[in-house]
């Protein structure tokens, strides 16, 4: 399945700004650390679906009455993957550092590169095949300069590392699965009841394992919200926009800056301190993205 739409502009404005708030993601969840992963997972989804309800509602109806039961099955497929994402990931920096759990989940270029070329027919240049493989080598140095170095927070890297790597997977089945509804439909349509569909996926888990939802510090619901805004609406939210324009595996790299970038904010705010490892494994992300993105654009 290939796209030969014209990509708008703006595509890469949004795809930035996303880029930027799905950075502060692990920054915003050590923040509400005082409360369980899962119960954090459940408020940033349900707050994400709650606020974009009063724009989505009355407009999508009559797109969302088209879904055939295909598609539907396709959307809540694609939301109880991300649920199960975010549960996972969240949970995943509770027990390793800030820059091991966002490298292990962005590597999901060599799963998405798959999993597009197996389900979507899409074929890579070999420019963009060099640069994904260089980006995703950059970013296991940065996980492993990371957990070497001095100043590491890593409490149990082992599973820490296990659920991220996990998340990256069901990620990347959700992303390529966006890439196929996103075709026919907006991106209100697509997305709002993908995100009922995680908010009702996070919260039966945490019910079903028992997660205490309430009686937490005020700010730790203002953490959420934080990320519902931030990472959910704008960050998820631009990479299922820019999803219908772009291959899969291209947002993969383009999506390895994101550990980079939490790398560099976690070393100001928890004195997580990366090594020379970690910043060789930096230039080389740097380095594949530029290289896919220039490849991208012809």
């Amino acid at each position: 399945m290939t796209n030969n739409e014209p990509r708008p502009p703006r595509v890469y404005l949004i795809l930035a700004l996303g880029l930027v708030s799905i950075m502060l993601s692990p920054i915003l969840v050590r923040f509400a650390g005082s409360a369980p992963g899962m119960a954090v997972a459940v408020w940033r989804t349900v707050f994400a679906a709650v606020l974009l309800a009063p724009f989505a509602l009355p407009r999508i109806g009559p797109e969302v009455r088209q879904f055939s039961r295909r598609e539907w099955m396709l959307v809540l497929g694609a939301g109880i993957l991300l649920g199960l994402h975010f549960a996972a990931w969240i949970e995943s920096l509770y027990h390793t550092t800030v820059a091991s759990a966002s490298v292990l989940v962005w590597t999901n270029p060599i799963f998405m590169a798959l999993l597009g070329f197996l389900f979507l027919r899409e074929r890579l240049s070999k420019t963009v095949v060099f640069a994904m493989l260089g980006g995703v080598l950059g970013a296991m140095l940065l996980g492993w300069g990371d957990l070497v170095a001095p100043g590491g927070q890593a409490s149990n890297p082992m599973l820490g590392n296990s659920l991220a790597l996990g998340a990256a997977v069901l990620v990347s089945i959700y992303l390529v699965i966006g890439r196929v509804v996103r075709q026919r439909y907006s991106w209100l349509a697509y997305v709002f009841p993908l995100y009922v569909t995680v908010a009702v996926t996070t919260l039966t888990m945490a019910l079903v394992l028992g997660t205490p939802l309430l009686g937490y510090d005020p700010a730790v619901y203002g953490w959420c919200l934080a990320m519902a805004l931030g990472p959910s609406l704008m960050g998820h939210g631009a990479f299922n926009y820019a999803v219908r324009y772009f291959p899969v595996a291209l947002l993969g790299v383009i999506s390895l800056l994101e550990p980079v970038g939490a790398s560099i904010i976690a070393y100001f705010l928890f004195d997580e301190v990366p090594g020379l490892v970690a910043l060789l494994g930096m230039l080389m992300v740097f380095a594949g993205v530029s290289a896919a993105m220039l490849a991208g654009r012809k």
